[in-house]
């Protein structure tokens, strides 16, 4: 063989083995070292626009980025709906993506951190605009996990609304209130109002109002300047100082002290006030007894006078009926009341 051909051949092996050096270097250059780690694959459903973020657009948790982005594509694509009912479900834009679990001390459990709120968004990097896929924990009640209507070939974390999503649909909220308002109903309202008050200003209850209002300060300014308000403060401050003389004067001390006398007065007598009273019981009481002894005392009298004066009345009855006999007769009988005396 002739040494120009050899010299060919081992110029396009050497060819050939760089070409294959470089394609490996490319190879580990885009992989990043990530063969032969822990990756699982999971899948997200958005219902915005995917714009800005292709295939291995980075996945990342509060910042730090944990995989990337293997597929993007149509739910109708990869779920066929039945029927072709393209209902809401299925317009949504399906992204998978692979997580380096590696990363991870421990084997995560999606399902749990999905029921406490682990959630993915669209989000752009800084102001060149590439999107990314986030990961965070948001609010569970605010943003609860759907269920999809097809069986999903990967494990899935629902997706909330990018920022910029939630930001354009208050916008859009908004300006569709401001669209439906009636801005020519509002107008007019507005102009008839300043009509309204013009016409007040001028001609009306206000106006009236107004020049009632100018001609009662009017009223106050010549009433004040008609009450000499100097004269009357003059007076006023001898008024007071008469007043103080008085107060502090010796007739005003001699009353506030014989009030005081009197009071003091009042104030024993109060104190000597029980004893009078017990006294006065006391009193009562004796009396009381001493009236109950002469009724027990004048009972037996009065029944002896009153005794005494039926005999009597028997006597003199029988003597005027019959004088003689009454002399020559016995002794009457001892009555029974004074044989009890004997």
């Amino acid at each position: 063989m002739p040494a120009t051909s050899r010299r060919l051949y081992l110029r396009v092996g050497l060819l050939i083995i760089v070409g294959l050096a470089v394609g490996l270097g490319f190879i580990l250059f885009f992989t990043a070292g990530k063969l032969g780690r822990n990756r699982q694959t999971f899948e997200t459903y958005v219902r915005e626009s995917v714009t800005g973020m292709d295939v291995g657009a980075a996945v990342r948790f509060r910042g730090v980025q944990l995989g990337q982005v293997t597929e993007i594509n149509l739910v109708a694509t990869s779920y066929p709906p039945p029927s072709n009912d393209f209902t809401a479900a299925f317009q949504r834009v399906i992204v998978r993506f692979a997580l380096d679990l590696s990363r991870l001390r421990d084997t995560p459990n999606v399902q749990g951190a999905v029921e406490n709120g682990l959630r993915a968004r669209l989000a752009t990097t800084g102001i060149t605009g590439v999107g990314y896929l986030e990961l965070d924990f948001v609010d569970k009640d605010r943003f609860p996990a759907e269920t999809p209507p097809w069986k999903p070939d990967y494990p899935v974390i629902p997706s909330i609304p990018s920022t910029v999503a939630q930001v354009t649909s208050v916008a859009e909220a908004l300006a569709q209130r401001v669209s439906d308002l009636p801005i020519e109903q509002i107008l007019g309202d507005i102009s008839g109002l300043l009509s309204d008050l013009r016409r007040q200003v001028n001609d009306g209850d206000l106006a009236r109002t107004a020049r009632a209002a100018t001609e009662t300060l009017d009223t106050v300014q010549r009433t004040v300047a008609e009450l000499d308000l100097p004269r009357l403060s003059g007076e006023l401050r001898a008024t007071v100082a008469e007043v103080r003389g008085l107060v502090g004067g010796p007739e005003v001390r001699g009353v506030l002290r014989n009030a005081n006398a009197a009071m003091e007065r009042l104030q024993q007598g109060m104190q000597r006030l029980p004893a009078a009273v017990a006294q006065v019981e006391s009193a009562a009481r004796s009396v009381t007894n001493t009236v109950g002894d002469i009724n027990g005392d004048l009972a037996p009298t009065l029944r002896d006078l009153r005794a005494a004066s039926g005999s009597l009345r028997e006597t003199t009855e029988g003597l005027r009926r019959s004088p003689g006999a009454s002399l020559l007769a016995p002794p009457p009988p001892v009555p029974e009341w004074a044989r009890g005396r004997r």
